[in-house]
Parts: structure tokens; C-alpha cells; sequence
């Protein structure tokens, strides 16, 4: 029972303090001070709950009066202090407390009766007295007492003499109030009174803390995730029993509420109790624990969760039964059993119902020591002085001492060596195992000795990080002070209207480049170059330099980009909104798009296309750089011989300028723009240097991530751009350059793709271009075809459109005249401002001849005139029939040169920068043949080199087709052929024509005529192998323009005819070879071989005059 205050054990246990638990931390923490001085006359028995082994477990009905306290002998309370001072451990306390209990009397400070034989009336009298100051005391446990004099669960100072070593850190009473030998206190003194601190409590749930350990009278805040052991600390604190054991891991890296290993944490920990929890934000189930740590405890045993809690003892099963009911307290009047020392009741039994970890513990008790000891008083002064010294440099250290010392030493330091150790390590930040050391030493020297050391690195951690302040508010000073200078200074030449252009600039720049990206190495340069503008005279040559050059560096957008847009839907949308058909290219760019898609970026590419003009290259690199949501630059290589123009001058020449690519990046504003190169294959090379070499750097992919403009002579990072080149052939562009770009042929458009291209694009901007886009004017159908036919037969339609906007321009020439000028005179058609411009223009007196000419004045009205209504009832068609009367007579005939093909004339097929081509072979007999004749071969029609070699190829294969076919047929031995090909003024070359060649020569020879439907294209080896050959889009385009039905081409061109689309296809039946046998039996299927073999041997037969003569030569 408590000393002073009679009340039932269990009421003591359940009693809670309500009040501040529902404080914060913070305030808690703040009236600490507070509470230790209002509660320093509330003095609890350190001892006043024992073990339970100190009473019965046998469970009864509440009685209404407990039995009164009765007051003990002087010589029986000095043997109580003497046996106290005697104990050295509480087991050993615990011990003799239950041999006294079995003895009859009681021993601790709990209490209890002495059990004495009394007569009955004698206990009748005592029972009445228990009755009646049980009713004052449980009126005082539910709260009836004085309102105002609420119970605070801060624990009361120690009041312990000096003279006893106490349990360590304890902060309990020894229980030898002198209320408690005075006899009764009125209910407002028993209202002071809080729930005392169990000094003995063997079986305790355990929470381990991480990094640093807790210290006696120091509070700490945690935070309990686990459900489970936040469930048991409300459960405890329910039940008036808030006390925790509190051990620190040994990892630092550890985490956890519960304790699963006895080697996870260290064996000495502090007896704590909860004060306060709050719910954890964001987290269900967990809460924050205010501890307020008591006294050093050590392990003695671990009692893992979810297992039996107390070495195998059980409640009995009455006490249970009673206990679920709330009304049952422990009989003082039952004698406790001798024989039976598992029947106690168990304080923290509740707990088992919680997987939590439960341990044995017991108190640690501190090593007498001597007050007046110099090495102890030493230790003292200096950890005071170490104290003075972080507090002059840390105010909150200062503020941390002074809450101390007025809380914890109203008198001497002396007094209290434990204290200042534990308050020297609490306010420390050292390692986790010296903490650790701190709390388990018992020796109040090496404590003492060890706090101080973590105290002097406390120090030398004050003392760097006041150096670091000193030395940043230095820096920040010096830095505001040349601030308020500047601005200054400003001030006071901007009131003298002296303030210098040169500063603004610099500030101007700063501001700059204070929104850019600049990558380290551009940084550097720009301070050199700032600081030096700042200290040039504006009249010096060096001024305009550096400022010029300032001025493009913050003009180049470092580190700014365009947000890409990688849809494909939308890609596919705008390539076709802009070009119809080039299916190849637009494949190529929507796989770049998808690249860039999955990884998140496009890298920088270059690519480069090749095709005949007007098929859209450069038009198609617009349209690319739209679909990426890029920036366009456009800028032509052809005829370029100056390096500068890729790689920029020297700054030290005047009228210096970067290279086109930094301009490019200065207008678009972005490191990641699409630049189009166009021309690539006529750029030159003169004595400046030779540009392509200057492109290799530009457009190598692995080399331009650091591009060195001579101008800017820093890197920029060119690897985002995406390089377009444009080249109507590869020949002329140099290998190098070559190999660096990813090719993609444009091979021109079909008459079919020219028809669709012309009516949904060229025709309705030439019609809205000339005027007549609300005047009903039709281009049949029938008058563009002509026009592809007969005028622009050319791969690409820029002719097309040249010539249909030419036909659209007769026609508004032809309304206007029909209209007259009487449907709008020229003074009706003038504007307001065009009226006013006009005027103005007048004003101006005639100038004398001899005069220089004056610059005409620009008019500023923007619609000068009224556009010219055209009637509803004018109507104009254009048809095949009157296309001549816009455009002129045809520039092109049929393609179709023969109806029927006379023997040796086959059809071939070309390709050419408009398209393709029928290409005829003719061969004709240049004499009459005779036995006397000598063969040859004569060629004609503008042929190069390697057709020359072609016709010599052909020749000498079919002569030796004839040799082994027809032995007999002697006409290559006699016939002098001249082989020629239309259209002498074109010049022809390739070596596709090899079987045309050779068939037309054959036929001749074998006097065939061949199918005037059929054309053929392939090259020919001597052998009769037949090789690839390229353009066969175009081929096969020429071949159904010329009328044919029947295409002879290479079998290894039998991948290209399978891509070809079926429109172009459509009509026309592919034949491929690999060898002339094949082409001769397409070709002369149908031959007399027998009639052939005898060919030619009339006409070569020896005349019978010169038979005669050989007779006669022979006779003789």
C-alpha cells in the first residue's frame, strides 16, 4: 500500500493521469520545470508497489473499507531503514520481503498488516475502521477529491539521501514522508497525491529504440508502428500501468517495435513510463510515445511474443473470473499460502493476449562513490566548463542547461554526480555505442569520465559548425555590403545622369545568361569574357568584340528545348496533308518517330534524301519538322566554297560571324530544331577551304555532341538536331560525307500520283493564287492528263504546277478582258487609303531630269484596292481540246515511235532525271550483202563510254549465239551493221541496254521482227548472264506509257517489281531472266530455226565467174 494514503492496491495500479496525457509533447516537455517544483512535496515510496509475491492472489468482492493502516513501532521502522540500507539488489530485497511476508509481518514500505492473533471483538472494531477509511480512499481514486488538485503523471523528484546508494537513475521516494508517520492527511492532501513509481517490477514489455539510447529524467519521443504493441500501451496505460522498458538496438540500421533476439539489442536499458501517445499521421495503428525514463534496468531474460510471458505461471483461474468482473481487489485478511508460490497475481499477465516482447529485468544499482572525491569534483568542473564553452557557442545548448539546473540542481552540483553525466551524454550527438557505454556504467567516476568525452566531440562539433557560420555570414556580409555599394553607386549616378551604358550591358548580359542553361566550360568563358567588358573603355577596339561576342553567347539557347510531340496518328496525318504518295519516306519517318517514342527522346539523326527535282525533298523536311513539333532552319550548300559559312570566322577579323549552324540555333530558340541542308551534292570547294571536309565534323554523330564554331570557340551540343540533307544524285558527294548519312531515295511520281497530286493540291492554290477562287473555272480532268502526257513527263511536279497556274493566269487574263474595264473603273476600285496614298504621291512636285533619282515613298495601306467582283453567270472550262490555246503546243510526242517493228528495232527502257524512258535500238544493213563484204559495226545517237562498251558486248554475244545456234547462217561474217538510238541530242549511258542490244542485233540477223508490246531492260554479260539494274519503278512506268504489255527485266530485280504499287503494275505482265536463252525464247518463240539456218546463203553464195576461175587454176 502507498505510504500516507490508504487506498487499494489495485486502485493505486489503475489510477491514470489523464490530464496531461492529452497534452502535447512539446508542452509537456516545456512545464517540465513546473512540474518537478509542485510535485517536489509529493514523495512516494519507492517501494510502495512490491513485487506481487508480497500479497495474496486470492480474489474477493470489494469491501467498503479496507483495513486501516496501522502505525508501527520506532524500533520496527528502524529495522525497516536498516534492512533497506542493507539490500544491495532488488532480487535480494524481493527475497527477504517474502520470507517476512511468511513470517507474519510485513518488511518493505508497502505496509501491509501485521498479522496478529487478536480476539474476535478486536477484529470486529478493526473491520468497522477498514469500512469507513476505505469509503474516504476510494473516493479519493475516483476522482471525488479537490478538483483543482489534479494527479500529474511527471514523476517527483528524488528525495533519496545521500548516505544510500539508490536504484540507478531512480526516481522514486524512500518512502519516510512525514505525512506518513503524522497519521492521516485531509482529502485535499490526499488529492496531491499521484500514482508512485513501482521501484520493483520484474516483468516488463520491452520496445527496442534505434541510434541512441534513453537516459533517467530525460524525456524521448518514439514512434510504434506496430498495431499490436500500440494496442498494449493503450491497454496499459487503461489500466494505470504505463511503463515500458526501453533498449537500444545494436545495428543502428535496425528497425522494429518488438524484440526478437536478445543479441539484437543491448542488456541495459531504462525503466520508462508513457506519459503521453498520440495517433501517427498517415500511419493506422501506429502512435507517438512520450517516454519519460526512471532508473537503469538490465535483462535478465527474454519472453519472445506470442509465447507463455512468466516462466510458465498462470493467474487463478478466480482471479481471472473475478478480475473480468471490475470490482475485485486483493485481500489483506486471507492468509497467503506457504506451500504455493505460483498462486500471485501477475501485474502485466493482460499482455499475453499481445504478440509483444516481454523481458525479466531488474534494477541496477550505482557504485557508492565519495562526494568529496577531487577526481570526481574535477570531472564535475570541467564538464561544467565544457557545458559554458557550447553554450556560448549554441543558444539552444544554453537554453538546454538552463532548464537543467533549475529543474534538476536547486543546490550543489556536487550533490548529484549521476545526473550531470546522464544530462552531458543526453544532450550529446556521439556514436551509438559510447551513448550505450555511458548508460551502462555503474561507477559514477568512469560515468562521469565517459560523459565528458562525449561532451568535448559535442564541443568540437559546436566549434566547427560556429567556424562554418562565422565563415558563411562573412562571405553573405561581403556579399551584401558590395550589394549596397552597387546599388549605391547607381544611385548616385543615376541622380548625377552620369550612369555609365557599360554597366546596363553587363547587367544585361547577367540577366541573360542567368535563364540559360550554361554548361560549365560556357560559364567560365562568359565570366572571362564579362569581366573584361567591365573594364573596357566603350571607345576601345576590343569593346565591340567582347560585346558582340556576349551578345550571341547569351543568344544561343543553352539548355532550352522544344516539347516533341512523338504521335504517330498525328505524323501520318500531316504527311499526308502535305504529300501524297512517297510511301517509302514516309515509313522512314514515322520508325524515327516510334524510336523516339518508346525511348522518351530522339537522338540527333541525319538523313539524307535523294531524288530528281520537284519530287519534294525539301518540302518533305518541313513537313517532318512540323509532325515532331520542331523548329525549322533551312539553309542550301550548293556552290558553297567557304568554309565560314559552316564553321564560322575568327574573332579577330572584322565583320566576324559564327557559322550558318549557330545562327541557325539563334533564330529557332532551341537546342533540338530541324536544320534541312539542301544541295548537299553541288556543294564546292574553292580557296577558302573545302566545305564538305568542314560537314564531316557537323554530321557525325559521335563528333557534333562538342561542335567547335571558330566564331563561338566553345563546344555546343549539336547531338539533339535532326539533319536533313537533300541531293538529286550521289555521285558528287564525297564518301566520307556519304557514309555518315542514312539514305533515302525519292524515286519521283507516276502519272496516276501526278493526276491526284495536281487536283488536290496544285490546282486549288494556283486557282486561289490568280484570283478565281469563288469564279466558277474547271480544269477537266482530261486537260491535266494531257498535261502530264504531253508537258510535263519530268518525275517531279514542279513543272506541273508551273504549268497549271499558267493556264489558271490566261484565265483570269481571259474573264478581265471579257468583263472590260467598265466592271470596275480604276477610280472605283481605290480604297480609302489607297485614295489617301495616292494623294500623298501627288503632292510631290516633278523633279528635274538631271537629278538623281529619288527612293520611291512606300505606301503604308495595307488594301489599297477593291478585288474585282466577278458576275455568277461567268463560266470557263478548260478541256483536253482548247488546253493548246493556255499552254502552247505539246513539247512531247507519243512515246510510241513504231506501230509495227520492221527487223531490228526492239523497245528498251531508260532511266532519266524526268523519269523514265522508252529507249528504241535500231540496226540496219549499211550494204547489200556478198560474198566479198567485210562485216564492222558502226554506232550512233550520243552514247557514253559505257553503252559504247554495251554495243560491243551485244555485238560479239550475238555473233556467237549465231555461230552455235546457226552455223550456217554466215551474216555477221558479211553484213556491216550501223546500230543507232533515237533522240541523238540526249546523251545515253548505263549499261542496261545490253539485251536490247543484243536482240535487236539478233533479230536483224535472224530477219525477225519482234513484238512491238514487249520491252526489256537488263545488262549483259559475254557469257549471256543477265545483271541487276536500277530505276525499274521508272522503267516500268515508261514502259506502260509506251504501250507495252510485257516488262523483261532481271530476276534479281524481282524484290523491286514486288514492291512496286499495283497501279503502276496494272496491264503489264513481268518476265524476269538470268539468262538471254530465256529473253530469246520470249522473244523468238515462234522462229523457223531450219528456215533461219539457210538464211543469207543465196545472197552470200560465190559467183559462178569466180567458180570458173578457180576451175581453171586448179585444171592447170
Amino acid at each position: 500500500m502507498l505510504r500516507g494514503q490508504t487506498v487499494p492496491w489495485r486502485a493505486a495500479l489503475h489510477q491514470t493521469s489523464r490530464p496531461l496525457l492529452r497534452k502535447p509533447f512539446i508542452a509537456s516537455c516545456g512545464h517540465h520545470v513546473s512540474f518537478q517544483s509542485a510535485l517536489t512535496s509529493a514523495r512516494f515510496s519507492a517501494r510502495s508497489l512490491a513485487t506481487p509475491r508480497s500479497f495474496s492472489s486470492s480474489a474477493v468482492h470489494r469491501k467498503d473499507k479496507p483495513p486501516p493502516e496501522e502505525e508501527r513501532d520506532d524500533d520496527e521502522q528502524e529495522k525497516d531503514e536498516d534492512s533497506r540500507r542493507s539490500d544491495k539488489s532488488i532480487d535480494r530485497g524481493t527475497e527477504s520481503r517474502r520470507k517476512a511476508v511468511d513470517a507474519g509481518k510485513a518488511t518493505g514500505p508497502a505496509s501491509f498488516m501485521k498479522r496478529k492473533d487478536r480476539s474476535a471483538g478486536a477484529q470486529a472494531q478493526d473491520q468497522r475502521s477498514l469500512e469507513e477509511e476505505a469509503k474516504k480512499d476510494v473516493n479519493i481514486a475516483d476522482g471525488k477529491a479537490d478538483s483543482n488538485q489534479t494527479p500529474s503523471p511527471i514523476p517527483p523528484n528524488n528525495s533519496s539521501t545521500d548516505s544510500k546508494p539508490s536504484a540507478a537513475g531512480s526516481g522514486g521516494s524512500d518512502g519516510n514522508d512525514e505525512g506518513g508517520k503524522k497519521g492521516k492527511k485531509n482529502a485535499g492532501d490526499k488529492a496531491l497525491q499521484t500514482t508512485a513509481i513501482p521501484e520493483v517490477y520484474p516483468q516488463i514489455m520491452a520496445i527496442p529504440i534505434a541510434k541512441r539510447p534513453l537516459y533517467p529524467g530525460f524525456y524521448k519521443a518514439i514512434t510504434i508502428r506496430d498495431p499490436n504493441v500500440a494496442a498494449a500501451i493503450a491497454d496499459m496505460k487503461k489500466r494505470g500501468q504505463p511503463y515500458v522498458g526501453a533498449f537500444l538496438f545494436k545495428d543502428d540500421t535496425a528497425d522494429g517495435d518488438v524484440i526478437e533476439n536478445l543479441e539484437d539489442v543491448y542488456d541495459t536499458g531504462v525503466f520508462a513510463q508513457v506519459t503521453a501517445s498520440y495517433p501517427l499521421r498517415g500511419e493506422a495503428g501506429g502512435i507517438t510515445a512520450i517516454l519519460y525514463p526512471h532508473r537503469r534496468i538490465k535483462i535478465s531474460s527474454l519472453l519472445p511474443p506470442n509465447e507463455t510471458k512468466n516462466d510458465g505461471t498462470a493467474v487463478d483461474e478466480k482471479d481471472k473470473d473475478s478480475e473480468r468482473k471490475g470490482d475485485v481487489v486483493a485481500s489483506f485478511e486471507e492468509k497467503i499460502p506457504d506451500n504455493s508460490p505460483k498462486d500471485h497475481y501477475e501485474p502485466t499477465s493482460f499482455l499475453r493476449k499481445y504478440p509483444v516482447s516481454l523481458v525479466n529485468v531488474e534494477n541496477l544499482v550505482e557504485e557508492p562513490f565519495d562526494k568529496k572525491s577531487k577526481i570526481i569534483r574535477a570531472v564535475i568542473n570541467e564538464i561544467v566548463n565544457v557545458c559554458k564553452e557550447i553554450a556560448t557557442l549554441n543558444p539552444l545548448f544554453r537554453d538546454q542547461i538552463s532548464a537543467f539546473y533549475t529543474d534538476q540542481f536547486p543546490g550543489n552540483l556536487n550533490d548529484e554526480p549521476a545526473k550531470l553525466a546522464d544530462f552531458a551524454a543526453a544532450v550529446s550527438a556521439g556514436e551509438s555505442q559510447e551513448m550505450q557505454e555511458v548508460l551502462e556504467t555503474m561507477n559514477i567516476e568512469e560515468r562521469l569520465s565517459k560523459a565528458l568525452v562525449v561532451l568535448k566531440k559535442e564541443l568540437m562539433n559546436a566549434q566547427l559548425q560556429a567556424k562554418i557560420t562565422k565563415d558563411v555570414e562573412e562571405k553573405i556580409q561581403k556579399r551584401q555590403r558590395e550589394y549596397w555599394l552597387t546599388e549605391q553607386l547607381k544611385g548616385i549616378k543615376r541622380e548625377l545622369g552620369t550612369e555609365d551604358a557599360r554597366e546596363k550591358l553587363v547587367e544585361k548580359f547577367k540577366q541573360k545568361a542567368e535563364k540559360l542553361a550554361l554548361p560549365e566550360a560556357v560559364k567560365k568563358v562568359f565570366d572571362e569574357e564579362i569581366n573584361k567588358l567591365a573594364h573596357l573603355e566603350p571607345a576601345a577596339s576590343e569593346y565591340n568584340v567582347t560585346r558582340n561576342y556576349l551578345d550571341w553567347l547569351t543568344q544561343i539557347p543553352w539548355g532550352q528545348k522544344s516539347v516533341e510531340n512523338f504521335g504517330i496518328q498525328h505524323a501520318v496525318s500531316v504527311l499526308d496533308e502535305d504529300h501524297y504518295g512517297l510511301k517509302d519516306v514516309k515509313d522512314r519517318i514515322l520508325e524515327f518517330i516510334a524510336v523516339g517514342k518508346l525511348r522518351g527522346t530522339v537522338e540527333g539523326k541525319i538523313l539524307c534524301l535523294v531524288g530528281p527535282p520537284g519530287v519534294g525533298k525539301t518540302s518533305i523536311g518541313k513537313s517532318v519538322a512540323r509532325a515532331l513539333n520542331r523548329q525549322y532552319y533551312r539553309f542550301s550548300v550548293g556552290g558553297l566554297t567557304d568554309v565560314a559559312e559552316i564553321k564560322g570566322h575568327r574573332r579577330t577579323y572584322v565583320g566576324a560571324l559564327p557559322g550558318r549552324i549557330i545562327q541557325a540555333l539563334k533564330k529557332c530558340q532551341t537546342e533540338n530544331p530541324l536544320i534541312l541542308i539542301d544541295e548537299i551534292d553541288k556543294i564546292g570547294r574553292g580557296h577558302q577551304g573545302d566545305p564538305s571536309s568542314a560537314l564531316l565534323e557537323l554530321l557525325d554523330p559521335e563528333q557534333n555532341s562538342s561542335f567547335l564554331d571558330h566564331y563561338m570557340d566553345v563546344p555546343v551540343d549539336l547531338s539533339k538536331v535532326l539533319f536533313v540533307c537533300t541531293a538529286n544524285v550521289t555521285d558528287t558527294i564525297p564518301r566520307p560525307l556519304l557514309d555518315r548519312m542514312e539514305l533515302i531515295e525519292l524515286s519521283g511520281y507516276v502519272a496516276d500520283e501526278k493526276m491526284a497530286i495536281a487536283q488536290r493540291y496544285l490546282a486549288p492554290a494556283a486557282k486561289e493564287l490568280s484570283g478565281l477562287k469563288d469564279v466558277d473555272v474547271t480544269l477537266q480532268e482530261e486537260a491535266v492528263e494531257e498535261l502530264i502526257k504531253s508537258y510535263c513527263r519530268e518525275s517531279g511536279v514542279r513543272n506541273l504546277k508551273k504549268q497549271i497556274e499558267k493556264v489558271y493566269r490566261k484565265a483570269a487574263f481571259k474573264i478581265v478582258q471579257d468583263l472590260g474595264e467598265d466592271a470596275l473603273p480604276e477610280e472605283a476600285a481605290l480604297t480609302d487609303e489607297g485614295k489617301a496614298a495616292l494623294e500623298e504621291t501627288k503632292e510631290h512636285e516633278p523633279v528635274d531630269p538631271s537629278d538623281p533619282p529619288l527612293e520611291p515613298e512606300k505606301s503604308t495601306a495595307e488594301n489599297p484596292r477593291h478585288a474585282l467582283k466577278v458576275p455568277e453567270n461567268v463560266h470557263l472550262s478548260i478541256g483536253k481540246d482548247t488546253l493548246k490555246d493556255y499552254v502552247g503546243p505539246p513539247a512531247f510526242t507519243a512515246d510510241r515511235l513504231y506501230e509495227k517493228f520492221p527487223p531490228g528495232v526492239t523497245m528498251g527502257l531508260a532511266w532519266t532525271s524526268m523519269g523514265g524512258a522508252a529507249l528504241y535500238v535500231e540496226c540496219i544493213l549499211e550494204n547489200s550483202l556478198k560474198y566479198h563484204s567485210r562485216p564492222g559495226l558502226e554506232i550512233t545517237g550520243n552514247l557514253q563510254n559505257v553503252m559504247k562498251e554495251s554495243s560491243h558486248i551485244a555485238y560479239s554475244f550475238a555473233k556467237s549465239v549465231m555461230a552455235r545456234d546457226f552455223s550456217e547462217n554466215l551474216f555477221f561474217e558479211k553484213a556491216k551493221i550501223h546500230l543507232h538510238c533515237p533522240e541523238g541530242a540526249v546523251p545515253k549511258d548505263g549499261p542496261s541496254a545490253g539485251i536490247t542490244m543484243a536482240s535487236a542485233l539478233l533479230s536483224l540477223a535472224l530477219d525477225h521482227p519482234l513484238d512491238p508490246t514487249v520491252a526489256m531492260t537488263g545488262e549483259l554479260t559475254v557469257t549471256g548472264k543477265v545483271l541487276r539494274i536500277g530505276g525499274l519503278r521508272e522503267k516500268t512506268v515508261a514502259a506502260r506509257r509506251a504501250g507495252a504489255t510485257k516488262v523483261i527485266f532481271p530476276a534479281d530485280n524481282m524484290a523491286d517489281w514486288l514492291e512496286l504499287p499495283e497501279n503502276i503494275k496494272e496491264g503489264i505482265e513481268g518476265h524476269p531472266v538470268s539468262w538471254y536463252s530465256e529473253v530469246f525464247e520470249l522473244l523468238f518463240g515462234d522462229l523457223d530455226r531450219g528456215a533461219a539456218r539457210t538464211l543469207w546463203q543465196k545472197a552470200l553464195s560465190k559467183p559462178a565467174q569466180d567458180k570458173s576461175e578457180r576451175h581453171g587454176e586448179s585444171d592447170e
